[in-house]
């Protein structure tokens, strides 16, 4: 296990949180508004606390991942002898990585192998390997750790079935009436077609060689950023055409323009321009059946500003988890940020939501590929490694999410 203290680590974000609130206090206690260095002061406290928060939740899923293997581990084979299967493709699989498949045995060969292609092509990632690299793109893309997500195992396509329309309600009748007849219900489906994205990395043979860490780990940190910087974009603003449907594309196969709530003015959003109040009414546009679950979604641009924000008694809207189990939250909602969120305000632009995000579905193929480019990079002592998954997302609820939209034209 790691030796980050966790706990101190959650003691010293609280304590940046508290003087970051009693900067808020002192000036609402003083009727006025935070001055300039107050405003810097603000930002730069709420800039190092997140930052501990992000570091926090990565601590947190790296220890769940190393009980999850310690739980699973078998009693401990012949010295020297790999543990278990896992291990043993993992060894396999580090042989791969620094002499490609001339360097394999055939036990190892076997252990890989994916398919029959004779000149053998693609090789499949040990599952540690695999479980390790999901769970670093998880680090990466913040909306996986909210959202429903699932295993494509058989079949190219998974269909979801959908309430396209529902019946009226039950009518007070007589003992015997069984009401009139309701041919109103409509079922639907949504497809989940798991779209492929691939990215080529390459690594100097010399550092494989003389590198301290293990040569698998040094490909799967390349690979964790650019899948996970794809993905997220993908989730947040993706078009649904051989890629996900973002949260902020307007669809009629996700989320429609019904679900839009227009804020501020056109132009620079600032303080004068966003109003607490707005961000009230799009809390209640939202049923409150969602809100146990609910989250804000901002780009950190974004966050700044609504941090600040008032409601019409002139209280703030921000209040800090001061207690190491409590999230901060804005109208007693908790939220999440991502860098790819949008955080280009002009009129009729999306700059945020709130809504419940298990009703966003991502679906995943099996398999994670690692190719190993032989020779194409020789001539600069490199080494190629292509990955490739495949992955699909949408929402699948409407009515759970509500975004915001800057309106048009000035107020």
């Amino acid at each position: 296990m790691s030796g980050v203290d966790i706990n101190a680590l959650k003691q010293e974000r609280a304590g940046l949180a508290k003087q970051a609130r009693d900067l808020l206090t002192e000036a609402q206690e003083g009727k006025r508004d935070l001055s300039p260095d107050d405003e810097r002061k603000f930002d730069a406290l709420m800039k190092d606390a997140d930052g501990i928060e992000a570091r926090i939740q990565r601590e947190e899923k790296a220890r769940e991942l190393e009980r999850k293997i310690a739980d699973g581990a078998p009693n401990d084979p012949p010295p020297g002898a790999p543990k278990n299967a896992d291990e043993a493709r993992t060894r396999a699989f580090r042989s791969y990585v620094l002499g490609g498949r001339q360097n394999l045995t055939p036990d190892e060969a076997r252990a890989l192998n994916a398919s029959s292609d004779p000149e053998g092509g693609y090789l499949v990632a040990p599952q540690q390997w695999v479980n390790q690299l999901i769970q670093a793109i998880d680090d990466a893309v913040p909306l996986r750790g909210l959202a429903t997500t699932m295993t494509l195992s058989d079949g190219e396509s998974l269909g979801v079935p959908s309430l396209d329309t529902d019946l009226g309600d039950a009518e007070w009748t007589s003992e015997l009436g069984t009401g009139s007849q309701d041919d109103g219900l409509r079922l639907g489906k949504r497809e989940f077609r798991p779209n492929p994205v691939a990215k080529r990395v390459k690594i100097s043979r010399t550092l494989l060689r003389k590198a301290s860490r293990d040569p698998e780990t040094l490909v799967r940190e390349r690979l964790d950023y650019k899948f996970g910087v794809t993905q997220e974009k993908g989730f947040m603003t993706g078009d649904g055409n051989k890629k996900p449907l973002g949260l902020f594309a307007a669809s009629t196969d996700g989320i429609s323009t019904g679900r839009d709530v227009s804020i501020g003015a056109s132009g620079a959003l600032s303080l004068d321009a966003l109003t607490g109040d707005e961000l009230i009414d799009a809390k209640h546009t939202l049923k409150a059946a969602y809100w146990n679950r609910a989250r804000w979604l901002f780009h950190r641009d974004i966050l700044r500003v609504v941090r600040k924000l008032k409601d019409a008694n002139n209280q703030y809207l921000w209040q800090p988890g001061l207690q190491g189990d409590r999230p901060d939250t804005i109208l007693e909602v908790p939220y999440v940020m991502s860098e790819f969120a949008p955080n280009t305000v002009a009129a009729d632009n999306y700059v945020g939501m709130i809504g419940d995000f298990s009703h966003y579905w991502i679906v995943d193929a099996l398999d994670m590929e690692i190719q190993r480019l032989v020779e194409l990079y020789a001539e600069t002592n490199q080494v190629g490694f292509i990955g490739r998954m495949e992955t699909d997302g949408m929402p699948v609820l409407e009515e759970a999410f509500v975004r915001l939209q800057v309106r048009s034209g000035t107020r």
